[in-house]
């Protein structure tokens, strides 16, 4: 490794490091209270299952161990959200690099990623957005691995299966890139004849739907409850005709919206804006195909279905959109410019968290200023006049019953909504406000 290139390295790591000491340092001194997903996330944890009412499991697996390890510490919520963005970076600056080949623009092209605020300013909250993040990146890197590779691994089919199947187990809209993924391999296998086919493919599909396997028996058994609540938060029920064209509309200029930061740190960057499109050059087929397709399908949904897409389901569409246009543009990259990038980074990187910081202490009205420990404490004191049992089950919304089964020391199980039947199941039950808590 020579000292350039070990410089380059150490840049990205300083920068991955900062990124995960700010963002979570930030929300642990200026929040009161976890986030609503986090805190829904740690209710199913207490009583894991293979799928919930509104989600796949996954979101919810890794806050159980999470506070397994730390018990009710806010501040390894907002760590272990920031190790799901800083693992989706480096496997996005390890692609990077095996396209470029070239240190400094594989680091500009994560560089990029801080003025998209999926990944800085909403990254907090860790849920199922966020938990697809390090998945997306490495299904992306292991496929990009078997395709560039002249003799395909049995290991890399088996991890694609694997990452794939964590991270449709985390959101169903994982599909989106694995449907992506396999369009361009039919694209390049039986119409560009660029590959040939392996049967080690298959390897990919066995273990992906192995590792699926007791999540459809749950989803069987359960009603397909999740993939209703998914439908029904796209407002399928009561779109019009209009809808085809209004919700694909508000899509795309909301994509647009959202990246006005990312394209001026891309002019900041580039001599000017001209650039032609080589649709022979594998690496470029491979960054549209995982970029740009998955984008489009969500678009062609909503076209067809009338569906409103919301915005933070795009999380994790667009982690390789700085290798695709640092790629495009390379030839265009000014160096003697990167002074100029380089500021508008820092001032992008820094403004996001002191943004964060004001929001979160001037308003007073939200989520993270509910005074979940202060609530649990009353209701420990309530119940302990009357009982001399722990409390091992929550009653309750996720929100409201889902904080009392964090902070309460006893981490009673959450046991759904309010069922009068259920409850009197219980030896000693209390009901305060919009909960119920109890001990068998």
């Amino acid at each position: 490794m020579t000292g350039y290139t070990r410089n380059i390295n150490n840049v990205f790591y300083i920068f991955i490091l900062a990124h995960l000491i700010i963002w979570t340092l930030v929300p642990s001194l200026t929040n009161k209270n976890l986030p609503l997903d986090t805190i829904e996330a740690l209710a199913w944890g207490s009583n894991l299952d293979w799928g919930f009412n509104k989600h796949p499991p996954m979101s919810a697996f890794f806050p159980e161990v999470f506070y397994q390890i730390f018990g009710p510490q806010d501040w390894a919520y907002y760590l272990l959200s920031q190790i799901f963005v800083v693992v989706a970076f480096y496997y996005v600056f390890k692609l990077s690099n095996e396209i470029f080949n070239n240190k400094i623009l594989s680091l500009i092209s994560v560089l990029l990623l801080e003025s998209i605020y999926f990944y800085n300013f909403t990254t907090p909250e860790f849920n199922v957005n966020v938990c697809q993040l390090p998945f997306w990146s490495l299904t992306a890197y292991f496929s990009w691995k078997i395709l560039s590779d002249k003799e395909i691994s049995f290991w890399d089919c088996f991890f694609i299966g694997l990452f794939a199947a964590i991270g449709f187990l985390s959101k169903y809209l994982f599909i989106y890139l694995l449907i992506s993924i396999k369009l361009l391999f039919i694209y390049l296998i039986f119409f560009k004849k660029e590959k040939k086919f392996d049967f080690k493919y298959l390897i990919i599909s066995e273990v992906f739907i192995i590792a699926l396997i007791p999540h459809f028996i749950w989803l069987m058994n359960n009603d397909f409850i999740t993939i209703k609540y998914g439908l029904a938060r796209t407002g399928l029920e009561q779109s019009s005709i209009i809808d085809h064209i209004k919700f694909p509309i508000i899509f795309i200029l909301k994509q647009f919206g959202l990246l006005i930061p990312f394209f001026v740190l891309v002019g900041l960057l580039v001599k000017k804006i001209k650039f032609k499109l080589n649709f022979k050059d594998k690496k470029l087929i491979f960054l549209i195909f995982i970029n740009l397709l998955p984008i489009l399908l969500m678009a062609i949904t909503s076209i067809i279905t009338g569906s409103k897409i919301r915005t933070m389901w795009m999380t994790p569409f667009y982690l390789f959109f700085g290798t695709l246009f640092i790629y495009i543009l390379q030839s265009q990259i000014n160096l003697k410019k990167l002074n100029s990038f380089l500021y508008g980074f820092v001032i992008l990187f820094f403004l996001s968290p002191i943004l964060y910081s004001y929001v979160s202490i001037s308003k007073t009205d939200k989520r993270t200023d509910y005074p979940g420990n202060e609530v649990a404490q009353k209701v420990q004191y309530a119940w302990d006049y009357q009982f001399d049992t722990p409390i091992t089950a929550v009653f309750g919304d996720e929100w409201y019953a889902g904080n009392l089964s964090y902070h309460l020391k006893s981490r009673p199980v959450w046991e759904g909504f309010i069922d009068e039947n259920k409850i009197k199941s219980y030896q000693n039950y209390l009901c305060i406000d919009r909960v119920c808590v109890a001990n068998k």
